[in-house]
Formats: C-alpha cells, structure tokens, sequence
C-alpha cells in the first residue's frame, strides 16, 4: 500500500500563487506516475498533471499549462504542484494519485489518493 497526504491549500487571491504537497510513504516503490487532479462542485474529477517518478517527465492538462508546474523530490518522497496565475475557475479540492504504471486521464486507473485539500480562489 501507499498512503498520500496532501497540503499546501487555502484561500488565495486571483493571481497569487500556491504550492501543493503531496508526501508519499509506504511501498513507494511500486509508484510510476503520480498525478495531481481536481475536482469542483459539480464537475468531474480531473487530470492536471502527472510526473513520471523514475525520471521526472511531467505532463499537463492545456488548462493549466504555463501556469502549472508539477515536481518531485524523491529523496523526500514528495511530489508538488506549484499554481501560478490563479484564477477562481482553478477553486475545486485538489488530489494527489499514484499509480504503478504509465500515464492515464481516468481517474480510476489510480490506486492510491490523497485525502484533497482545498483550493479557493477569490476574485
């Protein structure tokens, strides 16, 4: 099992800026993509961006790219979302996933979440 444990939301002005943190623990070796998504009321849940854990290769969704950028540290066993240029369409509950293969938008083909934290962005 892996557990991921996210932080790092709150309430932000739009144009600010937030950096996610999602810490992993457990049988981090089985992990290969970890993925940052989100999901707003009413909305489905969403893919981001994802990282390759073995050699750092991000991906992004066109709504946040630019904007977003997504890291790790693997030596922490933590992976980050840095969110520049807010926008109040960007409020939603922000997850971390793991996965032990490759990059997939279904949010089902993760095994492993965080438990959200939630982003606000005040226009």
């Amino acid at each position: 099992q892996v557990q991921l444990v996210e932080s790092g939301g709150g309430l932000v002005q739009a144009g600010g800026s937030l950096r996610l943190s999602c810490a992993a623990s457990g049988r981090t070796f089985t992990m290969y993509t970890m993925g940052w998504f989100r999901q707003a009321p009413g909305k489905e849940r969403e893919l981001l961006a994802s990282i390759n854990w073995i050699d750092g290769r991000p991906s992004y969704a066109d709504s946040v790219k630019g904007r977003f950028t997504i890291s790790r540290d693997n030596a922490k066993n933590t992976v980050y979302l840095q969110m520049n240029s807010l926008r109040p369409e960007d409020t939603a509950v922000y997850y971390c996933a793991a996965r032990p293969r490759g990059i997939v938008l279904d949010p089902s083909g993760y095994n492993y979440w965080g438990q959200g934290t939630q982003v606000t962005v005040s226009s």
